[in-house]
């Protein structure tokens, strides 16, 4: 579970809940995976006079006090979410750039084989899988089987004109 309890937390490591560290933290969470930019578009809503730069330092900050942390999530600035949850993958759909989060026990058995052949020890943390999701795959299955009806309405159409 993650705590919400920022001010807490933050006075517990030496260091004030300032109006800015608040927009950033309620930003990334209700984003959950944002890059800076999208996490100043949304303080912006709040406090127009936030600029990148206090964003960016902000995040550096929580970061190293272990309240967000970021991930590589493709190409691109690196997606930031709140620390303290469990550990997870993110799985992310190169159709629709959504981002599925799933514990990292599912590739325990990868990691382990990682390490067994290569001596390489994993971190989990950073780790993204890219591939299709459920609903596209979906998508296009039902697209596929749209054209191949299509393809054969024309084919049966074409027979019947000889």
């Amino acid at each position: 579970m993650v705590s919400t309890d920022w001010k807490s937390d933050l006075r517990q490591r030496g260091y004030r809940l300032t109006p800015q560290r608040q927009l950033v933290l309620e930003a990334v969470d209700a984003l959950e995976h944002a890059t800076p930019e999208d996490i100043l578009c949304e303080v912006r809503k709040t406090a127009s006079g936030v600029n990148i730069s206090t964003v960016y330092r902000t995040l550096e900050l929580l970061e190293e006090l272990g309240l967000v942390s970021h991930a590589h999530i493709g190409h691109g600035a690196p997606k930031y979410h709140l620390a303290g949850r469990d550990h997870h993958i993110h799985l992310v759909c190169r159709d629709c750039q959504d981002v599925i989060e799933t514990d990292v026990d599912i590739a325990a058995d990868f990691a382990a084989r990682l390490d067994e052949a290569f001596g390489f020890t994993t971190d989990m943390r950073h780790f993204a899988i890219f591939g299709m999701c459920r609903d596209c795959k979906q998508a296009k299955a039902a697209q596929a089987e749209a054209a191949r009806g299509e393809a054969a309405q024309a084919t049966e159409g074409g027979a019947e004109a000889s």
